[in-house]
């Protein structure tokens, strides 16, 4: 049977299950990656789950989302994630070591090998030629403990790459081309594999930037060969041992196909507040900008902080302009400053930031109300800026370099004739500044169990009870369509410094929406519990679970919505809330918020199969929706997650 890399990868880890899409599928996990917004938590669930030590081969815990310490909130936060990868044996990566993925990628990654991350952008490591995905946080706990994970088998989808991208335009613009073309939810329950003679022109680093934002396509992971630019990647990292070579067979084939010719792809750039709202750099050129941003693990390699440098070198930043550079790791900023490239951007007016995820999780940096910030980020969704009335546009660093010098968005290839700027053809290091030593590893499984450092902020995990057989229930919220959790519970410095601290957090759930949620839900907590409605891909963005147990902990019983991102879906299943779509769309509409909704005879009912009815109270209407939860899933729910159902399992 001829196969594709994806096929490859999971026939090698496939646990049980059939590889045809739609089935439950379980996969054995080589590699796990956390990250101090949402490890916290997963570190909780270790320590519910009275893990003994890590069963994976490597599992790396790192802090790099938060850590602006206002006060001593985060500073307990990164002690408590120190001292548990002491306890459980983790490696440690701590503030300002760099952005999990591009660092991981340097220092862990294999081709071969599967990685799961409590971070949606995980798949950014399908760069190597790995299966990686994102996941809640308590399924990669399970992971770390040694368990397989259980996902629906993806269809393949394989993108043809053909051609060589022109100056000006780079790998950014191609993953925003893919956006284009297919919108947010073009990607759900697929895994996207690039093939084709356009690969030769994309570093390993290039590929990391289309497979980080497959992301925001929804996929449940993007894959690429590992070819000789995985090679020159590892050989630079002085990890050429680590190569192993994963490529396609021929003939082999995928379940659905699209093909690029890179040599037509010209600047673009997503429109506020989605990163499907993509149209041409030239269709919005000479709007006003005030900030422009770069960084994030969308943009993380050292030829996009180094060309943004070139662009801007001997020249000064628009006056009215905040030039913000975020370096993605250490070790890239150590190379940048090898290269000159350092002064270039300080010379020019810009703002130099630590290595990590920053302004990219709201942690600083947010835009003044209504005025434009152009970011090399993965993610618009509004007011996760950190700014409530934001205006974040998505774009490369070739055209985010250009508007900071003209103080409006502008074309990059327009720079020749405006500035008189060449574009700038690099010439990067072959070695890497390679720096092993930031990196504290586990300590050996003999070694007595450390101790979990504890600070006032931190709490432990709530106890949920059991699905109810009955839940007659008020609609709390009704909202739209693609609502991210970074609209159900809000990252941001206002919020984060609580993420390891559920009944304070639980006070922001749904903030940006309406600010009553909680304080309506909290006032029930304890009674009947309340329903959410939701439209088409509700729960879109982040993995962070956080945006199931906070309004969990507030009384949320079920979700009602047209249809559910892939990692929000499971999250509701892990910690016992039910998730329930619409079988007739139509019925959405019919329901308000306060309406009173009726689901009887409840657990038979998921047990037996997969439709559920629902009677409206209030209008005296009955509709039906239906669950795609398997049987393991249904078992979970009934128990009230994943770990009671784990206890009673045992």
């Amino acid at each position: 049977m001829q196969r594709n890399v994806a096929q490859k990868l999971i026939a090698a880890h496939l646990v049980s299950g059939e590889m045809t899409a739609g089935q439950e599928v379980a996969l054995r996990i080589d590699q796990t990656l956390t990250q101090d917004a949402t490890g916290t938590l997963v570190m909780l669930e270790l320590e519910a789950l009275d893990l003994d030590h890590a069963h994976t081969e490597v599992s790396v815990q790192y802090v790099d989302h938060n850590l602006l310490q206002a006060d001593s909130k985060n500073a307990e936060d990164h002690a408590f994630l120190r001292s548990a990868c002491q306890r459980y044996g983790l490696w440690y990566s701590k503030p300002g070591n760099g952005v999990s993925h591009p660092t991981h990628m340097q220092r862990f990654g294999r081709p071969g090998k599967t990685l799961v991350g409590s971070d949606s952008h995980t798949p950014a490591a399908g760069s190597l030629g790995m299966l990686a995905i994102g996941l809640g946080g308590i399924e990669v706990a399970m992971a770390i403990a040694g368990n397989p994970i259980h996902l629906r088998m993806p269809e393949i989808w394989g993108v043809r790459l053909r051609g060589e991208l022109p100056d000006w335009v780079s790998a950014k613009d191609v993953i925003l081309e893919m956006l284009r073309r297919h919108g947010v939810n073009g990607g759900v329950n697929r895994i996207i594999e690039y093939h084709g003679p356009g690969l030769a022109g994309l570093t390993a680093m290039d590929r990391h930037v289309i497979a980080n934002m497959g992301a925001e396509l929804g996929a449940t992971s993007t894959v690429f060969p590992a070819d000789n630019q995985v090679l020159a990647f590892l050989r630079a990292e002085q990890r050429e041992a680590d190569f192993v070579e994963l490529l396609a067979d021929d003939g082999a084939e995928y379940d659905i196909t699209d093909d690029i010719d890179l040599s037509a792809i010209e600047p673009l750039i997503a429109l506020p507040s989605s990163p499907g709202n993509v149209v041409t750099v030239r269709e919005v050129a000479g709007r006003d900008v005030d900030q422009v941003v770069i960084g994030s693990s969308a943009n993380p390699g050292l030829r996009d902080f180094a060309m943004a440098a070139a662009i801007v070198a001997g020249r000064q930043t628009h006056p009215r302009v905040s030039f913000d550079v975020n370096p993605s790791s250490r070790q890239i900023l150590q190379d940048l400053t090898k290269m000159g490239a350092t002064f270039s951007l300080i010379g020019a007016g810009a703002r130099l930031h630590q290595s990590g995820c920053m302004g990219c999780i709201g942690m600083g940096q947010a835009p003044a109300n209504g005025r434009n910030s152009l970011r090399t980020m993965p993610r618009n969704f509004p007011g996760r800026s950190g700014t409530r009335e934001d205006s974040v546009y998505l774009c490369s660093p070739e055209t985010a370099a250009a508007a900071a010098l003209t103080g409006q968005i502008t074309d990059p290839r327009d720079l020749p004739q405006l500035l008189g700027i060449d574009y700038p053809h690099l010439e990067l290091p072959t070695v890497s500044s390679v720096n092993t030593a930031m990196l504290e590893p586990p300590p050996a499984e003999d070694t007595p169990r450390a101790v979990l450092v504890k600070g006032t902020n931190i709490s432990s995990l709530p106890d949920f009870s059991p699905l109810p057989d009955r839940i007659e229930a008020p609609v709390a919220l009704k909202v739209g369509n693609d609502i991210s959790t970074d609209e159900i519970l809000p990252a941001g410095a206002r919020v984060l410094p609580y993420r390891s601290n559920i009944p304070k957090l639980a006070e922001f759930t749904f903030g940006q929406i309406d600010d009553t949620y909680a304080q309506r839900a909290l006032a029930d907590k304890d009674g009947c519990g309340h329903i959410v409605v939701g439209g088409a891909n509700y729960g879109q963005g982040s993995s962070r679970e956080h945006a199931v147990i906070a309004p969990r902990y507030l009384g949320l019983r079920a979700v009602l919505a047209v249809s559910f991102a892939r990692i929000h879906w499971q999250n509701l299943a892990n910690f016992g809330v039910l998730a329930l779509e619409f079988t007739d769309t139509a019925d959405y509409e019919k329901i308000s918020q306060g309406d009173i909704l009726i689901l009887d005879d409840l657990r038979h009912g998921i047990e037996s199969g997969a439709e559920i009815t629902v009677h409206n109270a209030t209008r005296d209407e009955h509709f039906t929706t239906r669950h795609r939860l398997s049987a393991r899933q249904v078992a979970m729910v009934s128990a009230g997650g994943l770990i009671p159902w784990q206890r009673t399992a045992k």
